[in-house]
């Protein structure tokens, strides 16, 4: 009997380190985008200048890429509880945080006023950053330096 093999759908190879750095970037951008929308429209956030908003995307994307999972991770329980609501107080923490670190660099003017700034800001970035990777795709923008 002869052997066959089925393949069902493509392989993916990984992305090329020129195509990681464009994915990067991408992310980085759409969430420096969503930062600036936020400081915009939420009172109690403050954010001015091009080179704060770069600053503080980075400092968010890094405590979402680092933090966030082991924050998730340990209150996954409360999550399945309250059927997700918890993960809108881990966002509004690491606004919080990213606001504290970037409190400790005078080059960057980033500042937020109290709990509930943070918690609208929150949901607006998450918000903004979301509807522009539906239209942005980091991966697919990776893909094309391959």
């Amino acid at each position: 009997m002869r052997g066959y093999t089925i393949i069902v759908g493509r392989a993916r190879r990984a992305p090329s380190t020129a195509g990681r750095i464009a994915a990067f970037v991408v992310r980085w951008l759409v969430t420096a985008a969503s930062v600036w929308v936020a400081a915009a429209l939420v009172p109690g956030i403050h954010l001015s200048g091009l080179g704060s908003t770069l600053a503080v995307a980075l400092i968010l994307g890094l405590l979402n890429a680092y933090l966030k999972p082991l924050l998730i991770l340990s209150a996954l329980p409360g999550i399945v509880l309250t059927l997700g609501l918890l993960l809108i107080l881990i966002n509004t923490a690491l606004l919080a945080l990213t606001a504290w670190v970037a409190g400790k660099f005078d080059s960057i003017a980033f500042h937020i006023d109290g709990f509930w700034s943070a918690f609208f800001g929150a949901i607006l970035v998450s918000i903004v950053s979301f509807l522009l990777t539906r239209f942005i795709d980091p991966g697919r923008v990776a893909r094309r330096f391959d």
